[in-house]
């Protein structure tokens, strides 16, 4: 394992999260799961990350789960998921409840729990000859990636169970008319729109992004008056931040806030 699957780039305020094995098709396996977690918590807790963009090297954006290290070993694949898992979903959760927002740049086929990444971020701008497939139960699996909480929300319940349980494939023009995707662009376009949408967002209020997140997360099922305390108590948070109070000045005095993310 000397060559990386994941890597972390950080320049001007954008973490670039690249998957990096594109000979194999940039596989879910156990290193590609524990380079991801560390990676994600590398953008949550390092403060030069004001946003992330997500990409992919090679001819397949990812092929999803590596079937050989699948196949390897039938009595210890339970354990192997399991552990493979606790990084995964600790890597989503981590850029889902951080304070900078995820673009994800599809400019190929995404497989399976790379699906998954695409529905967790923030912003999903996919290239038009990308394609979706759904993979799961084409070998018994649920999905996962927080795929089963994602996919409801994006896509809605009915067109979720079409993708998942009858394993389909969306071109990318289908993804975005369901919601998977946020924009879909020319292939040749799609690096450097992707790359104007994260330099945006990481020149914005970093802490605020991070409240707007975690308040739409908590939407779905938390209760109206809950919800409403919820909001409450994020824009006291917002008001303690340097970006809010400054941005507020410069309002009032009809000039362009600047925010520096704390």
């Amino acid at each position: 394992m000397s060559q990386r699957a994941v890597q972390l780039d950080v320049v001007e305020g954008v973490g670039h999260v690249t998957f990096v094995q594109p000979e194999r098709g940039n596989p879910f396996d156990q290193q590609f799961c524990s380079e991801l977690c560390e990676v994600a918590i590398e953008c949550d807790e390092n403060p030069a990350v004001r946003a992330v963009l997500i990409r992919a090297q090679g001819r397949w954006f990812s092929v999803g789960a590596d079937l050989k290290w699948l196949c390897s070993d039938r009595e210890l694949l339970p354990r192997r998921l399991k552990q493979a898992t606790a990084d995964l979903h600790m890597a989503v959760s981590r850029f889902a409840r951080s304070d900078a927002p995820v673009v994800i740049a599809i400019h190929a086929l995404a497989t399976g729990g790379s699906v998954s990444l695409t529905a967790m971020a923030d912003f999903a701008i996919a290239a038009r000859s990308a394609k979706f497939y759904a993979a799961f139960s084409a070998i018994g699996f649920v999905s996962d990636s927080g795929g089963t909480y994602y996919f409801p929300r994006r896509v809605g319940t009915r067109k979720a169970a079409d993708f998942v349980l009858l394993n389909e494939t969306w071109t990318a023009d289908e993804a975005q008319r369901y919601g998977l995707v946020s924009r879909v662009v020319e292939d040749e376009q799609l690096e450097a729109e992707a790359l104007a949408l994260a330099a945006r967002l990481a020149q914005g209020p970093t802490r605020t992004f991070g409240e707007i997140k975690r308040l739409l997360l908590s939407s779905a099922d938390t209760p109206l008056e809950a919800q409403l305390e919820l909001e409450a108590r994020a824009i006291a948070d917002c008001a303690r931040t340097e970006d809010s109070w400054n941005a507020i000045q410069a309002v009032v005095g009809k000039k362009k806030p600047e925010f520096n993310g704390r």
